[in-house]
C-alpha cells in the first residue's frame, strides 16, 4: 500500500503532463499540426484538433512545470535534479506526442472528430511515461504506481474536460 508520502510523490510527478495535456486548450489554435495531410485512408493524419501551437505550447508549458517540480521537490524516481528536469521536458513532450497518436489512431479506426475515444483518457500518459523511462528508476512503474496513475487518470482527465466545457474553452466535455 502506498503511504501518504509515496501517493504526494505520484500527484507531483503528474504535474507536468497534466498542464502539458491541458495547456493546449487555452495556447492551441492556428495552423494545424498535421498540415492537412491525409493518409491513404482519406482521413487526416491528426484533425483540427491538434495544431502546432498547443503541440508546442503544452510541451513548453509541462516542461516548465516540471523544471519548477525538479527546483522545489526532488522525486525520488530521480537520481538527482538534474535528470529530474530533463525528465519534465520527456514528460511534457510524451503527453503531446502520446496526444497525437491518440487522435491518429482515432483518424484510423474511422471515429467522427469531437467523439469521445478511450485513447483520448490514456494515451497521453502512456507516452509519458514511455518517454520518461531512460530516466526514472523502476520504482516508478511498480504496478502499484501504474494503477495509481491510470485510476487518477481516468477520473480527472474527463471531470477537467467537463470543466474546460463549461468554460467554454473546449466545445465538447470530453
Amino acid at each position: 500500500m502506498l503511504d501518504l508520502n509515496g501517493i504526494f510523490s505520484l500527484l507531483i510527478f503528474l504535474i507536468p503532463p497534466y498542464i502539458a495535456n491541458s495547456s493546449p486548450v487555452v495556447l492551441g489554435g492556428g495552423a494545424p499540426l498535421d498540415q492537412n495531410i491525409k493518409l491513404g485512408d482519406g482521413q487526416r493524419l491528426f484533425g483540427d484538433g491538434k495544431t502546432i501551437r498547443g503541440f508546442l505550447g503544452g510541451t513548453i508549458a509541462g516542461a516548465v512545470a516540471g523544471g519548477i517540480v525538479a527546483l522545489y521537490y526532488p522525486l525520488p524516481f530521480f537520481p538527482n535534479p538534474q535528470v529530474q528536469f530533463i525528465a519534465g521536458f520527456a514528460l511534457a513532450f510524451g503527453t503531446l506526442f502520446g496526444d497525437a497518436a491518440g487522435s491518429f489512431i482515432k483518424r484510423r479506426t474511422q471515429t467522427a472528430p469531437g467523439r469521445p475515444f478511450i485513447l483520448d483518457s490514456v494515451a497521453f500518459l502512456f507516452f509519458a511515461l514511455l518517454f520518461t523511462y531512460p530516466f526514472a528508476s523502476s520504482s516508478l512503474y511498480d504496478l502499484q504506481n501504474l494503477a495509481f496513475f491510470l485510476v487518477l487518470t481516468l477520473i480527472i482527465h474527463p471531470l477537467t474536460n467537463a470543466l474546460a466545457n463549461k468554460a467554454g474553452l473546449k466545445n465538447v466535455p470530453w
